[in-house]
């Protein structure tokens, strides 16, 4: 079993991130998102962390980081091969799809635009709702106190100070979209991605910005933008340099979460679609492609059929792109057909 796939249950809260999808068809008023997941470490802007100086010299950034206020790309219709042969299992079996024209933001979705529509909405995420006990599908009494309070999941590295659990991950009472750490740690950072958000906070901003979240194969059309499959950890992107959990010696510019759209677009003009944070779909998971999936615009498996082997008894919905948690020792979803599954109803 791939030591990646601890990040489906409850791993992922920090690591996912929204991005939008414009629209089904060029010059229409859709758009989608996908939202991220992963926890900020407090560097801002496009600063590089200080790097070991036996460590190489971090690929060069852009002096200004692309984030809002920039026009969506448009993606031209067009087939692809979904899939990747010789990585991962549910990666299987590949098929030749076809996507119509849509449009998508450029970058994921950043706090400073999450806090307008929190301000305009009025809207309160899951993360910040007592935990409905039904939930967990156990005896009330069985459960941790602390699972039933407001919060989310914060990775902590080996060695620091806190709780500690499997991979570095621990529930943390008060981690939320405003103050990823908990309570007791940083702000949030506005031009980074916005993390510990559900499916249903990510589908509420989509609406509100007039669109939807993509569906897993035209996230991976746009992600791929034409280019062949390569199961290289890449270098124009934030991903874990260095043997995980121990050290990220961040030769990639970032220790840790980065702001949005720091690296070079792909080939369509969009950002950080491997790397940086985890990506939410609407599409359902299953453990492998359907060999009879449609060819043409296609969507995931319905709710009834969705399993996840890593988080049985839920509906579990497609993530996509990896994060900067993703090192070759780890998890090698930092590429565009890499794919997971993640509990809808965690923040």
């Amino acid at each position: 079993m791939d030591p990646g796939d601890h990040l489906t249950y409850p791993l992922l809260m920090q690591s996912l991130s929204t991005r939008w999808k414009v629209r089904d068809e060029p010059r229409s008023a859709h758009r989608v998102a996908a939202v991220l997941l992963v926890a900020a470490l407090g560097i801002t802007g496009c600063e590089k962390s200080a790097a070991p100086a036996s460590a190489p010299s971090p690929p060069p950034l852009p002096v200004r980081c692309l984030t809002e206020g920039v026009p969506a790309a448009e993606i031209p219709s067009g087939s692809f091969v979904m899939g990747q042969a010789d990585v991962y299992p549910e990666e299987m079996p590949l098929k030749t799809i076809t996507v119509r024209a849509f449009w998508m933001d450029r970058t994921e979705v950043t706090n400073a635009a999450f806090a307008e529509f929190v301000e305009a909405t009025g809207y309160v995420t899951v993360a910040e709702l007592p935990v409905d006990p039904a939930a967990f599908n156990a005896p009330v009494e069985t459960i941790p106190p602390d699972f039933l309070k407001p919060g989310s999941a914060v990775f902590t590295p080996p060695g620091a100070a806190g709780e500690v659990t499997l991979d570095g991950w621990a529930y943390v009472p008060g981690a939320s979209w405003r103050k990823p750490f908990g309570p007791g740690g940083a702000e949030m950072i506005p031009d980074h991605p916005v993390v510990h958000l559900a499916y249903a906070d990510m589908a509420a901003f989509a609406v509100w910005r007039g669109g939807r979240l993509p569906t897993e194969a035209e996230w991976e059309y746009a992600a791929k933008a034409g280019a062949a499959d390569d199961t290289a950890q890449p270098a124009g992107a934030n991903t874990w340099q260095g043997i995980f959990p121990v050290v990220d010696e961040g030769t990639d510019g970032y220790v840790g979460l980065g702001p949005a759209g720091c690296y070079s677009p792909n080939a369509w003009g969009l950002y950080d679609m491997t790397g940086n944070a985890w990506e939410m779909t609407s599409d359902f998971y299953a453990p492998a492609h359907d060999p009879a999936r449609a060819p043409e615009n296609p969507e995931g498996p319905a709710e009834a059929d969705s399993f996840d082997p890593m988080n049985p008894g839920f509906a579990s919905r497609v993530i996509k792109g990896g994060s900067y948690l993703c090192a070759p020792n780890y998890c090698r979803r930092y590429r565009p057909a890499a794919r997971s599954g993640r509990d809808p109803g965690l923040g």
